[in-house]
């Protein structure tokens, strides 16, 4: 079956129609008159030979078959203006789209990207943040920043750098801990990994308390409780530096435990592109500055 022609100005109308419920309001939003905006409309419904509206004496009700075209349309409107949004100067704006630990977003990543954009002026990188469960596919991530050990199904995973847990907390406390024995008369804020606190006491060669109280999923949030003062955090003393040199947060013992790296994925199913390809480039870059610092682990 041959579809009739469809002029774009009559699915415009149609679109803003639907959404004010008004042929005046969506002529103004339109720039054009109410009588074109109904005229518009109205050879949309003869050329699909349906009403799309219910004509009332104070405005539109749209029927079941306008509801079932406005999500189709409003869809491809959003689309197309996004991609005529990329042409800038004559090039063509990459698009490129990042999922990162918030931990690392924060604490890592955000300082350096005014690096990325000026090397890549035409490739924006929209970024969002999750605290490690996350689906590349599901989200539409063209890269995933990650912690752990490396291994995730059908992904492929180029290892950055370590970013090893140590204690931190604000001076006030900091004075009370004289050795690591002090830290059992602590509250010690802790995230969704239980292992962490353990695996640190044995690094400093004590038994580790019973560890209760509030779990967090995000470094982020579990700094800023203790910024609070509500207790001690283990965290990566890497993703705090600004809080360390500013003084509001201290490492009273030089001892640190590691539980994994940061691992830049991608579905190996995804094509590589050229986006894609100056950011890994770049990322990698970046790690290889961070570990030949001697910030990413400590001599």
């Amino acid at each position: 079956m041959v579809r009739p022609y469809l002029p774009l100005n009559a699915l415009r109308a149609f679109e803003a129609s639907a959404r004010h419920l008004s042929f005046t309001r969506a002529a103004i939003e339109l720039c054009v008159t109410q009588a074109a905006v109904s005229h518009q409309v109205k050879l949309l419904e003869q050329r699909l030979g349906t009403l799309l509206f219910r004509r009332l004496p104070r405005g539109l009700m749209i029927t079941d078959e306008g509801m079932a075209l406005l999500p189709t349309l409003q869809e491809s409107f959003n689309r197309m203006a996004d991609m005529l949004d990329r042409f800038e100067g004559g090039h063509l704006r990459d698009v490129l789209t990042v999922g990162a630990v918030g931990t690392l977003a924060v604490g890592w990543l955000l300082p350096r990207l005014a690096d990325f954009r000026e090397k890549y002026p035409f490739i924006d990188i929209r970024l969002s943040t999750n605290n490690n469960r996350v689906d590349i596919a599901a989200e539409g991530l063209d890269y995933a920043i990650r912690f752990g050990s490396g291994a995730w199904h059908d992904t492929d995973a180029e290892a950055l750098f370590e970013a090893p847990l140590s204690v931190l907390c604000i001076p006030a406390l900091a004075a009370q801990l004289r050795t690591p024995e002090d830290l059992t008369r602590q509250t010690l804020l802790r995230s969704y990994r239980a292992d962490e606190w353990p695996s640190w006491f044995e690094a400093a060669r004590i038994e580790p308390p019973a560890i209760r109280g509030l779990v967090f999923d995000s470094s982020v949030i579990m700094m800023e409780a203790a910024l609070q003062g509500a207790g001690v955090a283990l965290a990566p003393p890497l993703m705090f530096s600004r809080h360390l040199a500013a003084g509001w947060v201290e490492q009273p013992f030089p001892i640190y435990v590691s539980k994994g790296r940061y691992w830049l994925t991608r579905l190996k199913s995804r094509h590589v592109s050229t986006a894609m390809e100056a950011f890994r480039s770049w990322i990698a870059a970046m790690a290889e500055q961070t570990r030949g610092s001697g910030n990413a682990l400590p001599g």
